[in-house]
C-alpha cells in the first residue's frame, strides 16, 4: 500500500505545479513560448474601432506619420505618408511586434479602407463624394496591435473636400472633381495647404 500513497502524493504535487506541464511532460515550455507576449511596449485596454489593443512605446524611439492627400487629375485621390522611427513590413511578415514596424490603415470618415505597405496609395475617387471626409492613416504592429504614445494611437488626420461627386464610369471618369481640395496634417509644426488648393479644416494626433 505504501507504493499507492506515493503514487497518490506525486498526483497531489502535479495538480499543486499545474497540471502534466508540471510532472515534466515537455510541453510546459512550449505553451509558455506560444502565449507570451511580445517585450515590446505595454499592452492598453484601450482598442481601435476593430477591437485591436494599443502598444505603448516611448515618444522619444516611436513611430511617427504625417499624411498629405492630394486629387490626382486621373481622378481620384492620392495618399502620401512619410513615416519616423517606422518600416514597413513586407507581406508575409510573421504576426509578431517589432519594434518600428508594421502596416498602416487607412480610413475614411472612420472606416477602414486599405492596408497599406508602402507610403503611397490612390484613393478611389467613389470613396469620397461629395463634401468633406476625413482621411486617416494610423500605424500597426505586424501582430495587428496598434502603435500608441501617451496613451493615443500613432495616427495622422486630413481633411479633403470635393465639391462635385466624382463621375463613375465612361471617359469624363478621369476627370478631377471640379473645385477638390486637399489639404496635409503634419504630426509636428504648422499644417500646409497642397499648392494652388482651398484650405480646409485638417486634423492632427500629436502623442
Amino acid at each position: 500500500m505504501s507504493w499507492k500513497r506515493g503514487l497518490l502524493a506525486a498526483l497531489a504535487v502535479c495538480a499543486l505545479l499545474g497540471g502534466p506541464a508540471g510532472c515534466g511532460s515537455g510541453d510546459g515550455p512550449g505553451r509558455g513560448e506560444r502565449v507570451s507576449a511580445s517585450p515590446v511596449g505595454t499592452l492598453l485596454d484601450g482598442t481601435d474601432e476593430g477591437g485591436r489593443h494599443y502598444r505603448e512605446v516611448d515618444r522619444k524611439n516611436g513611430p511617427e506619420v504625417a499624411i498629405e492627400v492630394l486629387p490626382d487629375p486621373r481622378g481620384g485621390w492620392d495618399v502620401h505618408l512619410s513615416v519616423r522611427h517606422f518600416r514597413f513590413s513586407p507581406a508575409g511578415a510573421g504576426a509578431r511586434a517589432v519594434a518600428g514596424r508594421g502596416v498602416a490603415r487607412l480610413y475614411v470618415d472612420g472606416r477602414a479602407v486599405a492596408m497599406l505597405r508602402t507610403a503611397r496609395h490612390h484613393l478611389a475617387g467613389d470613396l469620397v463624394p461629395r463634401g468633406t471626409h476625413h482621411v486617416t492613416a494610423r500605424l500597426y504592429a505586424d501582430d495587428r496591435t496598434v502603435w500608441a504614445v501617451r496613451g493615443k494611437p500613432v495616427e495622422s488626420t486630413a481633411d479633403i473636400t470635393a465639391s462635385v461627386s466624382p463621375p463613375t464610369h465612361g471617359a469624363a471618369a478621369t476627370r478631377t472633381p471640379a473645385g477638390a481640395s486637399a489639404y496635409r496634417a503634419v504630426r509636428r509644426g504648422a499644417p500646409a495647404t497642397a499648392p494652388g488648393a482651398a484650405p480646409v479644416a485638417a486634423r492632427t494626433a500629436p502623442p
